[in-house]
This record gives C-alpha cells, structure tokens and sequence, in this order.
C-alpha cells in the first residue's frame, strides 16, 4: 500500500475527529459553558452547537451525585434536590437536637453558578446548615417543634437571598427530621401523659358537674309536678266538696220547702227539722252507755213541743 493512501486515511481520520469537536449536540434542559482560550466564550443552548475544537472547550463544575462530588461539563437546569445529612443544633433553651433538611433549587444563570462560585453543591450545603443553626438558636424547643412552616419559610428567605448571587433559585425547603434527645423525648412523653390524664379529669369532673345539675333540675321539675299535683288535687276536692254542700244544702231546701207545703203556713218547718235530729240523737243516746246520766238543757222543753207539732201534722 503507497504511503500516500496511508496519509489519506489519517487525514480522514483526522477530519472525523475535527467533526466531533466541533459539533456539539446539548439535551433538552441542559447547557454547556464555553471558554475560548480561557474566556468565556458563549453558553450553548440545547440542540447542535458548533465550536473551534483545541480552541474552544466546556468548562467543568462540581456537582453531586449519588452523595459525591463529581466534575462535570454539563449543567443541569432542572429544579434538584439536595438531602443534608443530619446536624447538631441548640435551641433557645440550650436544647441540643439533630435536624435535617430537604432543599429544592434550580440554576436559572449558568454564568454565576460557574464563575461565581467555586464548589456550588458545597456552598449551599454549608450555608443551609449555619443559617438553620441561627433560625434554630432564636426559638425555643416546644416553638421549634411546633412551627415548622415558619422555620421554612425563614430558611428559604435566606438562602434565596443569599444564592441570588450565583445564579441560584431556591424554590422550597422542607426540614425532614427533628430529633430532639432521649431524655427530653421522655420528658415530653410524661408531659403528654399528663395531659391527657388532665383533660380525663377535667371531663369526668365536667360530667359528674353535668349529671350533677340534670339531676337536680329532674327532682325539681319532679318537685314541682308534684306540687301542681298536690295543688290540682286539693283544688278538685275542694270544688267536690263545694259542689256537694251546694247540692246538700240545695236538697235540704228541696225538703224545707216540701215541708212548708206539707204541713201548711200554720206551722214552722224548722221546728220539724230540729225534732228530727233531736229523735236522732236521742236515739243514738239509748244505744250508748246506759250507766251515764244525760242532762238536757232547759231550751229541751221547746223542742218537746215541737215533737207535740209532729204529732198533729200526722193526725
């Protein structure tokens, strides 16, 4: 084979490798720095990109991956998500506890996050755990734990803020585990069965107080029904008895006046009644104790003559 075949295929090789460094093909939601003779040159966007090759070349940034720091050309523009491992935090109260924390970004200026910093994953990291500390040493623990929507918000506020300048867009931070020490967890644990034994308390007492007042409202509305009873009853028998004098005293006239006609305006009718209930109670005298002595009154011998009257109104 000739040495000028030999120069052909290296030219054509050559030419091969002159394409592939100088087409670059950029995916969707990704981008490239480009330096040219160690200046910033341009910031490719997705698709094919044409560059100078030996003159032109991607810059590297530290990412992380799977839990490491890597090197790498390609920026991700994606929102990511950075899972801190656990630290060391003092409340307010010098409450010693762990934390951890989830952080949602997003690279929105290739430019700042290269240029701007120097190891963009680590300075995040290290500016999540020294601003968490100085929300955490502000607020006591039982705020702590109670209030994690406002150490949030705070958080995200700072690290906006703070990010703004390398190009960093934090969207969210979510605190995942709060750990406070073995001690006070039990301490919380005894509060809270305190408080339940309180609120058991509170509500059995409540109800003893509850059933306490119906039952006193039953026996006075039982008191009171009684009383309308009592009343009702005395109020009916006094009208009875009313109704039935009215209708003695109505027959007793009945009879008087029977009387009146019977024995004619000659006589008096009262003289009659009296001799009667005089027979009566003699009578009931005959029938007692024979062995006592019975004075009559003087006024006897009136009604003597009221019986001589009976005798001739039944001649």
């Amino acid at each position: 084979m000739p040495i000028l075949t030999y120069v052909l295929i290296a030219l054509v090789l050559l030419a091969l490798i002159f394409v592939k460094k100088t087409i670059v093909i950029i995916s969707q939601s990704e981008t490239q720095i480009i330096e040219r003779l160690g200046k910033y040159y341009a910031t490719l966007k997705p698709g094919i990109n044409i560059i100078i090759p030996f003159i032109d070349r991607a810059k590297e940034m530290v990412t992380l991956k799977n839990g490491r720091y890597v090197y790498s050309t390609s920026i991700d523009l994606r929102e990511q998500v950075y899972d801190f491992d656990r630290q060391n935090v003092i409340t307010k109260d010098n409450i010693q506890m762990e934390i951890n924390a989830l952080l949602y970004f997003q690279i929105v200026d290739p430019f700042k996050a290269v240029y701007e910093i120097n190891n963009l994953p680590n300075a995040i990291e290290k500016l999540t755990q020294t601003t968490l500390r100085n929300i955490i040493g502000e607020m006591e623990l039982d705020q702590t734990l109670t209030s994690r929507d406002t150490i949030n918000t705070k958080l995200r506020g700072v690290l906006d803020d703070a990010t703004n300048k390398w190009g960093i867009k934090v969207n969210r931070v979510e605190l995942q585990d709060i750990i406070p020490p073995s001690s006070v967890l039990q301490a919380m644990e005894k509060q809270m069965q305190a408080e339940r034994d309180k609120r058991a308390t509170i509500l059995t007492s409540e109800g003893n107080k509850q059933a306490q007042i119906l039952q006193s409202e039953g026996e006075k509305a039982a008191k009171i029904n009684r009383a309308e009873a009592e009343k009702q009853k005395a109020i009916l028998l006094a009208e009875g008895e009313a109704t039935a004098r009215i209708r003695k005293a109505e027959a007793e006239a009945r009879a008087i006046d029977q009387i009146t006609q019977a024995v004619g305006q000659s006589s008096n009718p009262a003289n009659y009644l009296l001799a009667k209930n005089y027979i009566q109670m003699m009578e009931q005298l005959a029938q007692g104790d024979k062995t006592k002595t019975v004075f009559l009154p003087y006024e006897a011998s009136n009604i003597m003559g009221s019986l001589g009257g009976i005798k001739e109104l039944f001649k």
